[in-house]
């Protein structure tokens, strides 16, 4: 069988009986067995209910029923995102014995439509990190080098699919999640605009940021999945009452004539010059295909880090106190009760996750509200306003993912400031609820490097229609490593 193909391949081939989902999924069992020891992207695979749930597939198939495009083809998940009868740890000890009894509203929606859940991803501890290396089930390796960071914190969910594990991936981005693993292993992931898929059943991190969203080989493969999983949802009040577009339709029409912004303010000192000239030179591809450069400034792009970083601690110190040990998940032992939350919790959470809880606890507290919170949320108002000027002037901006690629596993561990500029070029969107999209735009020592593509909220077919016109004269994507 053909390795590291797309999931609009693993459709045709579905679809013309090339292969069955069984098949499909043994394929994927055999890599995963292979390969999962050095990459540690799963931390928990089910391979028998996999083959279930395909043969049910491969029935409903021979008896000529009509199937979606992703019925029978087999997907990963963040493990901080719920999914009934497996397990779900979220990638925290606190958690270790956790199975839902109920699917994310995005999961029910994608295994409605016939996809195939072979298990779920590592990833760091509840979303807190940018490497992987805070998951308590040890770091996900970079499959390109396993020295090296596979991004956080949706980290076992990109290196998934550059090695080739499973067709596609659901991540979670927050502020950078997706897109920086993404970027640090060659493949194609898109931030959702705030509110364009639902949020339930994903375990909250910064409810105001949080989005789910999807990862894969390609655009393409991107607007595939979107199809399926965006939309409003009733249990999610978040999600936007507004009409899904035929992504697949959409990412076809060329872009000629479309205005591309490219922000000066992503084009800093600390950008390594080898990723300045490969976006410089994906800048000139794009222009080949017709579409108009617009230098464009954000100001305020330099605030965007230290933003996050107070809200989103804040928001930590509220969502993580319902993990105490009483209700659900690993009870620490304890004389009491309140030295059964401790206990619990000092066993359950890595330090990064204590950290930031301390953080939003100080930032909300009474002396330090309006110093923190207050001006970090007038600060977030400031960011969201110039990106939608911008918008107002052109289409879509192209940027660096990240400011480097793939660092050595342990090298910013000790250095949380250190670690946390990783998400500079991240931060932006999140904050202003924008989507983003992350696809491969070059190599640098054999390790890849990522382009980012932002649009207007709700503007996914957009950017995903530049992403796929740019990825039908390069490829970056189609590039994979070997192991």
């Amino acid at each position: 069988m053909k390795s590291h193909i797309g999931l609009a391949e693993w459709a045709m081939l579905l679809e013309k009986k090339e292969v069955s989902s069984v098949e499909a999924v043994n394929y994927f069992v055999e890599r995963i067995e292979k390969n999962n020891v050095a990459l540690n992207s799963f931390i928990t695979v089910d391979a028998d209910e996999a083959r279930r749930a395909a043969s049910v597939i491969d029935e409903r198939r021979a008896r000529g029923e009509a199937l979606s495009t992703i019925a029978g083809i087999p997907f990963g998940v963040k493990d901080a995102i719920n999914t009934a009868a497996m397990r779900s740890t979220g990638a925290a000890k606190i958690l270790d014995n956790y199975t839902p009894t109920f699917d994310s509203s995005v999961i029910k929606k994608i295994r409605d439509a016939g996809g195939i859940l072979i298990g779920k991803h590592n990833c760091d501890a509840f979303g807190h990190g940018a490497s992987n290396e805070n998951s308590m089930y040890g770091a996900a390796r970079n499959p390109w080098d396993v020295s090296r960071v596979a991004g956080g914190s949706s980290g076992g969910s990109a290196a998934s699919i550059a090695a080739d594990l499973n067709a596609f991936a659901i991540g979670e981005d927050t502020g950078g999640s997706i897109r920086g693993p993404a970027s640090f292993c060659g493949v194609s992931g898109l931030k959702v605009s705030y509110g364009r898929t639902s949020r339930y059943g994903a375990m909250p991190m910064a409810s105001s940021l949080d989005t789910v969203g999807p990862f894969a080989r390609s655009a393409e493969d991107i607007a595939m999945i979107m199809q399926h999983i965006a939309g409003h949802d009733p249990l999610d009040a978040t999600t936007a009452r507004a009409t899904v577009p035929n992504y697949v339709a959409e990412i076809k029409k060329p872009i000629q004539g479309l205005k591309i912004g490219v922000p000066r303010e992503f084009f800093m000192d600390e950008l390594d010059t080898s990723i300045r000239m490969a976006v410089e030179t994906t800048i000139k591809e794009f222009e080949s295909l017709g579409a108009k450069i617009i230098p464009v400034s954000l100001p305020h792009t330099s605030y965007a880090v230290p933003t996050y970083y107070i809200l989103v601690p804040c928001e930590d110190s509220s969502n993580l106190a319902r993990l105490d040990g009483i209700r659900y998940g690993v009870r620490g032992a304890a004389e009491d009760l309140y030295h059964t939350y401790t206990a619990s919790r000092e066993s359950g959470f890595p330090a990064e996750v204590k950290r930031r809880i301390m953080i939003g606890t100080f930032a909300l507290s009474h002396e330090h509200f309006d110093s923190f919170f207050v001006q970090a949320q007038k600060v977030r108002t400031i960011i969201k306003q110039e990106i939608e000027a911008v918008f107002n002037t052109v289409d879509v901006m192209i940027t660096p993912t990240t400011p480097e690629v793939a660092f050595t596993v342990g090298d910013k561990s000790a250095d949380p400031l250190k670690m946390y500029l990783s998400d500079i070029f991240l931060s932006s969107a999140s904050l202003a609820g924008i989507c983003a999209l992350s696809i491969p735009c070059g190599l640098i020592n054999g390790l890849p490097i990522g382009l980012q593509i932002m649009a207007p909220r709700l503007g996914e077919a957009r950017a995903l229609q530049c992403g796929h016109q740019f990825q039908q004269i390069t490829s970056w994507h189609t590039q994979y490593p070997l192991l």
